[in-house]
């Protein structure tokens, strides 16, 4: 099988969905498939709408000859009108891989309404989907107005092949020490840490501590940003930076610690979460997006108002205190995670998707 997919930038970009499109890519080429990457440079979102233009990309699109050619959504400004011009010229389906739409995050209505236009003229314009939740996939057929053929893969969690039994976690959590909060994610404004930080500044010093672990360099202003109210509430002491890790020093962090708090604005779904859950950490996510296909309130984690820091304080304040409520719901975690499709049976039914689209298409 010929495949090809376009994205921007590295496919080793550190983030939820670059390595969901690498663990698809590495399924693909272990069954002995061809796939060519295309690359689109970052630019901002306005330059990115001049790509539909470029003659260098739609020879590059005509000229090749892929059974099926996957976008990730991400680029739908780049291409929503390049696809219309790819009709007629190719033969190949165009399928998008959607991790959550642009749209759908927080931020003032009428820029969402200015980028609704683009995404929802891409939405419209390819031959199906791979979606990594049913949310996402509800969010999109509600945009477009209908539904295509798709599959719902979802992410996995078990790229840390985490080793922990019942024994260390109920030990874990049994020791006297400060609760050891995870921030596992990029420091960008949708991941609400501002809201964490102003949670944790109702509690205690003494009872918890923060490891923030994430790339600090997508928004340096959200960053200085964050580093000033650290100051300003004088957690200082009690909150550690440790910016974008590797695998054993992240794998460390997440033994060592008791839940993992990530408190977005929006996810289309939400790895951390299940990253997190192998390690029998419970889960605090949002009541917005897709964090309540993993997180069940109060059993393996907490769901709450993505801008509520007095509902977050008190969820992690119960599980400091109550160390008993703690263990069941770190059992209840791993529990989860363990129940929960690995990345190779995920990748396995985007395969048996893409068969199935390649051979409706003869």
């Amino acid at each position: 099988m010929r495949v090809g997919l376009v994205i921007y930038g590295s496919l080793d970009t550190l983030s939820g969905g670059y390595l969901y499109d690498r663990k698809m890519v590495a399924y693909l080429h272990a069954q002995g498939d061809d796939v060519e990457i295309i690359s689109i440079p970052w630019r901002n979102y306005v330059a990115h709408l001049t790509d539909n233009f470029s003659a260098s990309l739609l020879r590059c699109l005509t000229g090749s000859r892929f059974d099926v050619l996957i976008q990730d959504e991400l680029n739908h400004p780049s291409l929503f009108w390049l696809n219309f011009r790819l009709r007629g010229k190719v033969n190949y389906p165009i399928i998008s891989i959607v991790h959550h739409l642009r749209s759908s995050e927080k931020r003032a209505a009428w820029k969402n309404a200015f980028y609704r236009i683009p995404e929802r003229a891409y939405l419209k314009n390819v031959d199906g989907f791979i979606f990594n939740s049913q949310t996402t996939r509800s969010v999109v057929e509600e945009t477009i107005g209908e539904s295509r053929s798709h599959v719902v893969a979802y992410p996995a969690g078990n790229r840390l092949n985490p080793k922990i039994d019942k024994a260390e976690i109920i030990a874990r959590a049994k020791v006297d020490t400060p609760l050891k909060i995870a921030f596992l994610g990029s420091v960008i404004p949708r991941k609400n840490l501002h809201t964490l930080l102003a949670a944790l500044s109702q509690l205690s010093p003494e009872s918890y501590q923060l490891s923030i672990i994430g790339g600090l360099d997508m928004e340096p202003s959200y960053v200085q940003r964050i580093r000033q109210q650290v100051s300003k509430l004088g957690l200082s002491e009690t909150v550690i930076f440790y910016g974008a890790l590797n695998d054993d020093k992240l794998k460390s962090i997440l033994r060592e610690s008791h839940i993992l708090a990530l408190p977005s604005s929006y996810e289309g779904f939400g790895i951390a979460y299940l990253e997190g859950m192998g390690y029998g950490l419970p889960a605090i996510g949002s009541t917005d997006g897709a964090a309540h296909e993993i997180i069940t309130h109060k059993k393996n984690g907490f769901l709450v108002h993505p801008e509520d820091a007095d509902s977050l304080a008190k969820c992690l304040q119960d599980v400091s205190e109550n160390r008993n409520k703690l263990i069941q719901m770190s059992l209840a975690a791993r529990k989860h995670y363990l129940s929960h499709p690995t990345w190779k049976e995920s990748a396995a039914e985007i395969r048996v998707f893409f068969k199935r689209i390649i051979s409706t298409n003869l």
